[in-house]
């Protein structure tokens, strides 16, 4: 098979263009999401939960925030292993489910946790038969009587009930009903689930690289281990090289030499395009870190930036908080990797003012 030859704006622009990120707008919220393939749940919220800001940085100010909770609540969509998905993706992990906690030789952390959901086999039966006589309910609504504690050296820690509740959703049995706030409400998953037909193990992980590969555009074909959605493509594709970048990586034909008209976008540092910060880095050479986490000295660009995209670059961040009780978008800098000319100042303004209008917000700048 021949291998592609990229240039490193090549291969960016395959990237922005299959994150529906370029100039053509996509005008519906479904369609996008089955495109996008998934959108990662986030309790911060210091601007907009993460998911809502996805939907906006591609559909801009049409996109109104009840309406993925309305396909949510409609089951066009479903919230599986922390993601928001297509109902109709669940068939291509119900032969995963049921080979729980993995097919053939198993590893250690997998045998780990295969023993320490069996010996907690009578809490599990408790919690699915509460949930089928009174759910949807919340982890703190359901009994704890493990016998075995989980052991984390992370906020996981002896929360039992959660981390069951967890193997019990990989396993098919358990599913998310819904959310009172940022609370998750579980249920039997046979009450949640669609009863699509099960698709086989093998086709099934043929069909998510591919359709994973439609999402991003261009992947590497082997990357290291990621819980929940792999960065890497398998076999999808075709290989390719990038001039600058080492190795090799798998790119969609489909999206090779296509025009490109870019546009300026704000990014939720969740979004797919950087998520994978290697991935990030390698194509657009940016500097950037998610900071929520750092003491606030030690922040460069703010608790929750936001990557400014113009064109097949990122150019910037955005460092700007959401005062609801004050009705203020506040912004306390425009971090700029690169100098903007005037175009692009006027892009990127734009897009803030339009963001400060979805979230129904006055817009406060910084004082020059």
């Amino acid at each position: 098979m021949t291998v592609r030859q990229l240039s490193r704006q090549e291969a960016r622009r395959i990237a922005v263009r299959a994150q529906l990120l370029d100039a053509e707008r996509p005008t519906d919220l479904l369609d996008t999401i089955r495109h996008l393939t998934l959108l990662q749940i986030s309790p911060t919220n210091a601007v907009a939960p993460s998911a809502d800001l996805v939907a906006w940085s591609r559909l801009g100010s049409r996109y109104a925030r009840p309406e993925l909770t309305d396909a949510l609540q409609g089951r066009a969509l479903l919230e599986l292993f922390g993601m928001i998905r297509p109902s109709e993706d669940l068939a291509l992990y119900r032969a995963e489910m049921a080979d729980w906690p993995g097919r053939g030789e198993l590893r250690d952390w997998q045998r780990y946790v295969a023993d320490w959901v069996r010996g907690n086999g009578g809490c599990r039966c408790d919690i699915l038969r509460r949930l089928e006589a009174s759910g949807p309910l919340a982890a703190r609504d359901l009994p704890d009587t493990c016998r075995v504690p989980w052991e984390s050296s992370g906020w996981t820690n002896d929360r039992n009930v959660l981390k069951l509740l967890d193997f019990m959703e990989q396993r098919g049995e358990a599913a998310v009903a819904g959310r009172n706030g940022g609370e998750r409400l579980w249920d039997l998953a046979s009450r949640v689930h669609p009863e699509d037909p099960v698709v086989p193990a093998d086709q099934a992980l043929r069909i998510r690289n591919e359709l994973r590969l439609r999402a991003l555009g261009i992947a590497r074909g082997r990357a290291a281990e990621c819980p929940v959605e792999p960065a890497d493509a398998g076999e999808a594709g075709e290989p390719a090289v990038i001039e600058g970048v080492a190795g090799t990586w798998r790119v969609d034909p489909a999206q090779v030499g296509l025009p490109f008209t870019g546009r300026a976008a704000l990014l939720s540092p969740l979004d797919r395009l950087v998520y994978d910060r290697k991935r990030m880095t390698e194509l657009f050479e940016f500097d950037y870190q998610l900071e929520m986490y750092k003491p606030a000295a030690k922040r460069r660009w703010g608790y929750w930036a936001l990557p400014i995209l113009y064109g097949d670059r990122l150019v910037g961040k955005l460092d700007a908080t959401a005062d609801r009780k004050a009705g203020l978008l506040r912004v306390a800098a425009i971090h700029q990797d690169v100098s903007f000319d005037d175009a692009m100042a006027a892009a990127v303004n734009e897009e803030i003012k339009d963001l400060a209008r979805w979230l129904e917000l006055e817009l406060a700048l910084p004082l020059d």
